[in-house]
């Protein structure tokens, strides 16, 4: 299979590695020639660590490297059975260089985005053949990440999806087909992870530390929210849940925390600033948490409730299947159980109960249960 990749940052040249590694001939294009030897360069590092870590031998890192090749032109796109772009979350860009890359390639090649939020139905829009979009969302770093969501736009055809679907399961990926909705399954179900936790940083419950370490201590979270929302960058986090907010017509379940916003405008924006919600410069010495289990507990059963209540919301809007939902965050940000499966865990009862405790306190459309949740609570039923 020939497959092109517009974009060569980060992420664009983490699905080459993935592409070529599954023996697809590859054309990463960028308009940089910069970036382009940046990407080539960096393909280098990253294989050489493998080579040392033993994962993979000379000859592999030359065969995933000559399936690659580095081009600056769109018109050097023209021979490719699929195209993904991975550029700047931008509709309007994304739109045009949709249109203007189908006057190159073939009438059946799939022409695929990488966004992480935004309608595919509206960037299918710009194609001739809208039926031969879909959206194809890996997660950073995409070698080493598991998921990849598959979602159909209303015009994507039937043969576009499967192809679609079979083409990254033939990559070693797992695929989560979601809906087009605005966050798709991860960053739409992730949002109480951080929401929720600045909530409780914002009325005075704990500070950063001790909410992280509650959600690790008691949850298993390989990072707690502000040490995750600092690794990833507050302007990114911040965007995303402010895109999903307004996406979602101003949806109080989404809405952004201003503590957020003030870090993000202040140039506090985590590791990649020095400083975040933690400081990060030499010598600095990380706040010690509040030990103490009865606060963790509440701490924790809020988070996990909210982020419940998300993701069986997700499940009765036909967002995705249930499994779907559950492998996504298992191995699209590595939560350490499939949240459904923890919904039954815990109890449907328990988790109806601690929602409608939420909602009573605060008259808040934010905590509102779940139809599913209540549905299931009174059937007796089980996610699986």
């Amino acid at each position: 299979m020939n497959v092109g990749i517009i974009g060569s940052g980060t992420m664009g040249s983490g699905i080459a590695q993935v592409a070529a590694t599954a023996d697809c001939k590859v054309k990463l294009y960028d308009t940089s020639q910069e970036a382009l030897n940046n990407a080539k360069t960096n393909l280098g590092k990253i294989l050489n660590r493998l080579i040392e870590k033993g994962r993979i031998d000379a000859n592999e890192k030359n065969r995933i490297q000559a399936n690659i090749s580095y081009v600056d032109s769109l018109k050097d796109l023209g021979d490719s059975n699929l195209t993904i772009e991975a550029i700047v979350e931008n509709l309007n860009i994304k739109q045009k260089l949709f249109s203007e890359i189908e006057a190159y390639v073939s009438d059946d090649c799939i022409i695929a985005s990488n966004t992480s939020s935004l309608s595919i139905a509206s960037i299918a829009a710009s194609l001739k053949k809208p039926e031969r979009c879909v959206g194809i969302h890996f997660f950073n770093p995409a070698p080493l990440m598991k998921l990849v969501e598959v979602i159909p736009a209303i015009q994507t055809s039937k043969e576009v999806l499967d192809k679609a679907i079979q083409t990254i399961s033939d990559w070693k990926k797992v695929v989560a087909v979601a809906k087009d909705t605005p966050g798709f399954i991860v960053n739409r179900v992730a949002r109480p992870f951080y929401g929720e936790a600045l909530r409780v940083y914002e009325e005075g419950i704990a500070d950063f530390a001790t909410i992280d370490w509650s959600l690790k201590t008691l949850g298993g979270f390989r990072m707690g929210p502000f040490e995750l929302m600092d690794f990833i960058g507050n302007d990114v986090n911040y965007t995303v849940t402010e895109t999903v907010f307004t996406a979602f017509y101003f949806d109080a379940r989404y809405k952004p925390a201003f503590t957020q916003k003030r870090f993000s405008e202040a140039g506090y924006l985590g590791r990649k600033s020095g400083r975040g919600y933690y400081d990060y410069s030499e010598g600095a010495s990380k706040p010690n948490p509040i030990e103490d289990k009865a606060l963790a507990e509440k701490i924790f059963n809020r988070v996990l409730v909210m982020l419940i209540n998300e993701a069986a919301d997700a499940l009765f809007l036909k967002i995705a299947s249930a499994e779907d939902i559950d492998n996504a965050m298992t191995k699209g940000v590595n939560y350490p159980k499939g949240l459904l499966a923890w919904a039954d865990e815990k109890g449907i009862d328990w988790c109806v109960s601690q929602l409608d405790e939420l909602y009573n306190e605060y008259h808040e459309d934010r905590y509102r249960c779940s139809p599913l949740l209540r549905k299931m609570d009174r059937e007796h039923k089980t996610f699986f």
